[in-house]
């Protein structure tokens, strides 16, 4: 008979499997990747007055694009140096449809959206490269499904790469288990929560130049300082209030079913063998 203490022990000691490993032409794909989303994002606080911000918004579609090419980089750089395999694909595809699912639940009111807590969750057990890529599809995914393709497409694909990659890269991911790994990732949603509406709100704020206080619309003409007092000053005013729906409600989600949710996905990544060497053995013929 086997002892439960002794299993559940045997069982934290166990490296976690991944259902990626980040290797060398991983990592180069996903640096470019966030290089160029730090750009889009970023440009609206160091352009001047000469830089012509309807120019940015013609921009998204290509955005998108060259986003999509990277994101396939990101994959076969991923299959060449870890072997992505059909029952990793198979998971990535029940995630996403499962996140893009929960989406639409509480769209549109106030920041009501389920499907954070399930990409902190995936992100931890199946690793930041894994994670990066299952924020990109489901995302991808929900708005197909909700009707929201347009040019903050791109933007909302990045802002989830990252957030569900974050919960990757948190620490002791092959030793950290139970009350402390769930408060951890509760910590995380919440922080993230904010963080994912903070640069979500970057991206439209130029285009709002005429309809805002001069407190709080972008001054092509003003400094870095002064423009990221106005964007503060604007993110405050307009969507602090949805980004604290949706970081309580990964808090709520994650402590009431992180715990089982956590399990669930560890079995079946163990189950699934990502990491399992495959041998071919010569036929006996003696």
């Amino acid at each position: 008979m086997t002892d439960p203490t002794h299993a559940q022990t045997h069982d934290q000691s166990q490296p976690q499997a991944r259902a990626v490993r980040l290797g060398p032409r991983s990592v180069g794909a996903l640096v470019l990747v966030s290089a160029i989303g730090v750009i889009a994002f970023g440009w609206p606080l160091f352009a001047d007055a000469d830089s012509g911000l309807s120019a940015h918004e013609q921009d998204a579609p290509w955005l998108f694009a060259a986003l999509l090419v990277l994101l396939v980089g990101v994959v076969a750089a991923t299959v060449s140096e870890s072997g992505l395999g059909p029952k990793a694909v198979a998971m990535l595809g029940v995630l996403a449809a499962t996140g893009a699912a929960l989406r639409p639940i509480g769209a549109g009111t106030a920041g009501i959206e389920p499907m954070f807590f399930l990409m902190v969750l995936s992100g931890r057990v199946l690793g930041p490269g894994f994670g990066f890529v299952l924020g990109a599809v489901t995302m991808f995914a929900s708005a197909l499904l909700t009707g929201g393709v347009g040019p903050w497409m791109p933007f909302q694909m990045l802002s989830l790469c990252w957030f569900t990659m974050g919960a990757g890269l948190l620490p002791g991911p092959d030793r950290l288990r139970g009350r402390g790994e769930v408060l951890m990732l509760a910590a995380y949603g919440f922080v993230a929560s904010f963080g994912y509406g903070l640069i979500m709100n970057l991206w439209g704020w130029p285009f709002l130049l005429g309809a805002l206080p001069p407190g709080m619309a972008r001054d092509p003409d003003g400094t870095l300082a002064q423009n990221l007092v106005h964007f503060v000053a604007y993110y405050l005013a307009t969507s602090l209030g949805w980004d604290l729906g949706r970081a309580a409600v990964t808090v709520v989600l994650t402590l009431a079913l992180g715990p089982a949710l956590l399990k669930a996905l560890r079995r079946a990544t163990r189950r699934a063998a990502f990491e399992a060497t495959v041998t071919f053995e010569a036929p006996d013929r003696s």
